[in-house]
């Protein structure tokens, strides 16, 4: 033990690099590292690392000998990861400020791929298995975690009510495109099947965000970052600022009525091996 490095918690940089996974990931990257393939010299593809959770875990937790390469085409999240590697000491991690689609790696070089909610963020899912299908080693392992069609529903119900309430039945289209483009299981395996990966488990489970009103929904800082520009997208342009007032009324009443928000987050791990 006497040669392993301690981590200082007094360094000045501590405190900023500490606990930095957002909630809403970290459900389901659990998911990934409760099921992953761990090997002592596995080369592991982290499509969508963010500010590399699961990288830095799996390197971790697999040890040096083992290589991981993590992707991402976010330049300021690729930069927080690389000053959490540098403060780690990790030097078995990989970075590529690319998108996966341009991904440049040798055929056949990766033992197990892993994306925590990237499907959702492919522009090109097709294009994206098809790399991870050359990149993949016969029998590699493919875990990835979506959340699906059907989340939020609670939400999206009073969205779709406040648009007939102010004259918006022209954009319950838009609503409902906005809704439909979420992954499902059937969509998800399609696309792993025509990339050569056959799905061997699929999980499916569910969570909950709660929030004491609709205004501390739309003001919390996952909900501005991740959902409000999609949805400022459906009321028409002109409509987008009364549109939001009346949502938040209404949202504001729900939580009187029932004593809450809560919303409801289905998930599901979907683990595939390249055949």
């Amino acid at each position: 033990m006497d040669n392993l490095d301690t981590i200082d918690y007094n360094t000045p940089d501590a405190g900023d690099l500490y606990d930095e996974l957002p909630l809403w990931s970290a459900p389901f990257g659990l998911w990934i590292l409760d099921r992953v393939p761990l090997g002592q010299t596995s080369t592991i593809l982290d499509l969508g690392c963010g500010t590399g959770f699961l990288s830095i875990e799996l390197a971790e937790r697999c040890g040096p000998s083992s290589t991981v390469i993590a992707v991402d085409p976010w330049a300021a999240a690729m930069e927080r990861l690389r000053r959490k590697i540098r403060h780690r000491g990790l030097a078995n991690i990989q970075l590529k400020e690319v998108d996966a689609v341009g991904l440049d790696l040798p055929d056949q070089s990766i033992d197990v791929i892993v994306s925590n909610l990237g499907v959702n963020n492919f522009m090109d899912p097709g294009a994206v298995m098809r790399v991870c299908s050359r990149l993949a080693r016969p029998g590699a392992a493919f875990l990835l975690t979506t959340n699906l069609v059907g989340h939020m529903a609670e939400f999206y119900a009073v969205f779709r009510k406040v648009l007939l309430t102010t004259g918006q039945g022209d954009r319950i289209e838009a609503l409902d495109s906005h809704i439909n483009h979420r992954a499902t299981i059937a969509s998800v395996s399609a696309s792993l099947a025509n990339a050569g990966f056959g799905v061997s488990e699929v999980d499916v489970s569910a969570f909950r965000l709660r929030f004491a009103s609709g205004s501390a929904l739309l003001r919390h800082y996952f909900i501005r970052l991740g959902f409000l520009p999609a949805w400022a997208e459906v009321p028409t342009a002109d409509k987008v600022r009364p549109t939001f007032e009346a949502l938040e009324n209404e949202l504001n009443a729900l939580a009187l009525e029932r004593g809450e928000i809560a919303l409801t987050i289905p998930m599901a791990c979907i683990f595939a091996r390249r055949e």
